[in-house]
């Protein structure tokens, strides 16, 4: 499964690479230069098709919902952190942590420091393996309510702090060059109300941890 996660990883960026040496063949930087519409499309219907492999693994690897659920969140948190790591070999991206990234498009655009999604990844595994491990040894090992909550709430909560900036500047999509993509240069992160948003889903993984502990 990791090596498969990895590979995905691989042929992300190397979609990338390809898009780069097109568009960006002096280095990527906000603003983005506009983009042919059936090349817009065609990248959205891209990340819909990653994150239905990603599912699909998951689903493939257990016939339990939430050893599914825990696979796709070790193979998404993975996943992320390899297109990283890859786009840092091939390209020598990013040059640094705070490097600001489009990070996805749907349903609107994300965008933020590399190491924000990076540390959304480290969680991502961690929570997956610690669901794994918990149902390895305790086969009726359940998520409480509450850490369900903690988890949901801190996840969606992160996603509109990553929508923020391009909705504040009026950013709703690449497909009309009117829309702002084209003049759109991030603002601060907001990184104060990001790590308030991770406390609660890092507690539900906390909470969660500790009550895989218990088990026998």
């Amino acid at each position: 499964m990791t090596v498969f996660f990895l590979s995905m990883a691989l042929l992300e960026s190397a979609v990338v690479v390809y898009l780069r040496a097109l568009h960006y063949p002096n280095g990527f930087e906000f603003p983005l230069v506009p983009m042919d519409g059936i090349l817009v499309t065609t990248e959205l219907l891209r990340e819909g098709a990653t994150v239905i492999m990603l599912l699909a693994v998951a689903a493939i690897a257990n016939r339990k919902a939430l050893e599914r659920f825990a696979w796709f969140c070790f193979g998404f948190g993975l996943w992320d952190l390899g297109y990283y790591a890859w786009l840092k070999v091939l390209l020598d991206w990013p040059a640094a942590w705070s490097t600001d990234d489009l990070l996805f498009l749907l349903p609107l655009p994300w965008v933020g420091p590399v190491w924000a999604p990076s540390l959304i990844s480290v969680g991502l595994i961690t929570l997956g393996l610690v669901l794994l491990h918990a149902r390895s040894r305790d086969p009726h090992f359940r998520v409480r309510v509450l850490h369900w909550c903690l988890l949901v709430g801190g996840a969606f909560a992160m996603v509109l702090v990553f929508m923020a900036d391009p909705w504040s500047q009026g950013l709703r999509g690449l497909h009309d060059p009117a829309s702002g993509m084209h003049t759109y240069v991030p603002g601060p992160f907001p990184w104060a109300w990001f790590l308030l948003s991770v406390f609660p889903a890092a507690a539900g993984l906390i909470g969660c941890a500790l009550d895989a502990m218990k088990r026998p």
